[in-house]
């Protein structure tokens, strides 16, 4: 039976095909990379029972993976960019200031004030901690990001869909340099 799209939560994707045995690289995006094949069987966007992790091994930038379903080469090649979900109830409980990302995506932001920032669309992690990807900020063109700490995103209301933020200031260096330029 389906589950609500609601109900599930993205945490690994298909990367390729690894070898002539139909096993394929996966992705994992959960806190504990190799956790995302104990949840279960994936699911596709729709609940949809897709693959069933037999076994796994850390590979360079991936996981290898053998999916107790039978698969080529080529079949593991064009499942190449699937994204796998598991039911939400399959994962652990998060204490009161824990989020998935899932949950945070497309979420609008509004500042201190109240003031329309835009909303969440993606989040990054390049070794320095989560960064919060936001698009559609009036009067600013582009995208821009903001750490994801207490400090910089004080309040997130995933029940309100919102999340409220304390832009860094801009830095003095910075502003100097853009009068001087008359920026």
């Amino acid at each position: 039976m389906a589950k609500p799209a609601d109900d599930l939560v993205f945490v690994a994707a298909i990367a390729g095909a690894h070898g002539v045995r139909g096993e394929c690289k996966v992705k994992s995006f959960t806190g504990e990379p190799e956790a995302a094949f104990g949840y279960g069987p994936f699911l596709d966007g729709t609940g949809k029972v897709l693959f069933t992790p037999k076994r796994w091994r850390v590979a360079k930038d991936a996981f290898v993976v053998a999916f107790k379903e039978p698969m080529t080469r080529e079949q593991a090649q064009s499942a190449r960019g699937t994204k796998l979900y598991v039911p939400r109830e399959a994962l652990p409980e998060l204490e009161d200031d824990e989020f998935y990302h899932s949950d945070l995506l497309g979420l609008k932001v509004q500042s201190l004030d109240g003031s329309p920032m835009g909303r969440i669309k993606a989040i990054h992690d390049f070794g320095g901690g989560d960064l919060l990807e936001i698009v559609d900020t009036p009067d600013r063109k582009g995208a821009w990001m903001i750490p994801f700490t207490a400090e910089q995103v004080p309040h997130v209301s995933i029940t309100d869909r919102l999340v409220t933020i304390a832009p860094l200031e801009e830095v003095e260096g910075d502003k100097e340099r853009d009068e001087a330029s008359g920026e």
